[in-house]
């Protein structure tokens, strides 16, 4: 049965105040206004997707563009390119092209964008072994330069040097490729040759450089002591666990003896800061200034020495360190601080010189941003960038120590002529065989100094310099400069 009107009214729900007003066309003149504005919403609503939809897709895109006019023209390019170029692209490698053409424009070789394959990469070099040849290289002035190889790594036994310009990689230009992209070609498995054409400033034309690739340990700090208790401690570059290997080998050898120390952080190219503070706070009276750090705007915080974190351990007997120019950024820190608020002489030739601070944002995707946000200074306010720290004894090392090493694949004899001639002789001479005038020219006097060579280690003596034979003048030369080292000699000297 139908309902009245009435029964219908009688249904609705109203307020107390409502219920005392008689009649029906109270509640018939609110409904009204509320059917027509629901009409209303319905209606703009559909004329709203009705335009919207007619502007095209390509218009869409533009609707979300953040109120940033600056990127206008980057999403004009992005759009140009997606629909317009005659290959398919790829929008993450658009993204992350465009990303390294802003850090590039920088013009800053110590920042950089990192994919996710490189930022990982990165991390190794950090926080553990990775495989490589062992050098750390930056970008400068559009060319690949070594910053230095690392202690024992596959480089250092090359004789890769600071300040090197790495041309090419198996025949292939370098030049104008960030360090990153630069890694990634120098980087392979172990046991994998990379042949590195490399010019140093010594030398008139570029050389060649074969060097096997191999695992780089995680090992940063070697330790050492003779019968004079004098320590020689290296530390050949700052990663997670550097302080702790330190202070474990600083105890080790306190426990044997130590009456003096040499820290040497010669060919170190740097690290973690937090790490180059930890370990100057061993040097440092606890209080006083570390390193400084200016931002952008020109405020400077100070980071001071404090040994509480690490159980108020010091170093307590003499101390000196060695730097040269493969020191750089963590390692020049700790050998500022040393100096200005240590007292500690430093021994050696001038430092590097990297006077900035990075940070290492991981982004959404595992990419990294690797940027320099600041400046960092020494306690006395000092930026050493470009400029590099001199030591407060400076002894240069013998010139052979610089040279490049002959190929033991290459063949040298009587009537040759040349650098690498010249080499030889200064070898041969340094381990005290006569060879008559260092001229370069493999003469009589230098085939009978190669002679007598080959029989006091038992080789066949030929009087050519070829494998074996170059392998072990090489190895010797080496072994006497390490124990002949003018600056390590000074350094102790200093201490006893």
């Amino acid at each position: 049965m139908e309902q009245s009107p009435q029964n219908k009214e009688e249904k609705v729900e109203k307020p107390e105040e409502e219920k005392t007003k008689p009649g029906n066309g109270y509640i018939k003149m609110k409904l009204f206004p509320f059917i027509m504005l629901l009409f209303a919403f319905v209606f703009v609503t559909a004329l709203v997707t009705t335009i919207v939809m007619s502007l095209g897709d390509d218009k869409q895109v533009k609707v979300s563009i953040p109120e940033r006019k600056e990127f206008t023209k980057l999403y004009d390019v992005y759009d140009e390119i997606s629909e317009k170029y005659y290959k398919d692209t790829k929008s993450t490698n658009m993204i992350d092209g465009a990303i390294t053409g802003m850090v590039n424009s920088l013009d800053d070789p110590y920042s950089t964008f990192m994919s996710k394959k490189e930022s990982a990469e990165f991390n190794d070099t950090i926080s553990s072994s990775f495989e490589g040849i062992g050098a750390e290289i930056q970008e400068k002035d559009g060319a690949i330069v070594v910053v230095s190889p690392i202690k024992n790594s596959p480089a250092e036994k090359a004789g890769l040097r600071p300040q090197d310009i790495i041309t090419q990689v198996d025949g292939k230009s370098v030049k104008g490729d960030t360090a990153t992209e630069a890694t990634k070609k120098i980087r392979g498995e172990k046991g994998t040759d990379v042949t590195l054409t490399i010019q140093r400033s010594n030398e008139d034309k570029p050389f060649d450089v074969t060097i096997t690739r191999d695992e780089i340990p995680i090992e940063t700090v070697y330790k050492e002591m003779g019968n004079d208790k004098i320590a020689h401690v290296t530390i050949s570059t700052f990663s997670e666990n550097t302080y702790d290997e330190l202070e474990k080998a600083l105890k080790a050898l306190e426990k044997d003896g130590m009456k003096g120390l040499v820290i040497d952080l010669r060919g170190n190219p740097g690290g973690l800061l937090d790490q180059a503070v930890s370990i100057s706070s061993l040097f440092v009276p606890d209080g006083k200034i570390v390193v400084q750090e200016q931002g952008k705007d020109g405020d400077k915080s100070a980071i001071k020495a404090d040994s509480s974190s690490h159980g108020d351990y010091k170093v307590k007997v003499p101390t000196t360190m060695l730097i040269d120019g493969g020191s750089a950024s963590a390692s020049e820190i700790l050998a500022a601080a040393a100096k200005e608020s240590g007292g500690i002489k430093l021994v050696g030739n001038k430092s590097f010189g990297k006077g900035t601070v990075q940070t290492a944002t991981t982004l959404s995707d595992d990419s990294t941003l690797k940027l320099t946000v600041a400046k960092w200074l020494t306690p006395n306010s000092e930026w050493i960038h470009e400029k590099g720290i001199t030591p407060d004894v400076v002894v240069n090392m013998p010139s052979y120590a610089t040279m490049t090493i002959p190929s033991s694949t290459k063949v040298y004899k009587n009537g040759d002529f040349g650098d690498d001639v010249k080499t030889i002789e200064t070898l041969l001479k340094a381990l005290d065989y006569n060879v008559g005038k260092v001229d370069g020219l493999y003469d009589i006097d230098t085939e009978y100094a190669v002679q007598r060579f080959q029989a006091a280690n038992n080789l066949d003596v030929t009087g050519i310099m070829t494998g074996v034979t170059t392998d072990k003048l090489v190895e010797l030369t080496q072994k006497h400069l390490k124990e002949t080292d003018p600056q390590l000699q000074k350094a102790k000297a200093l201490v006893k």
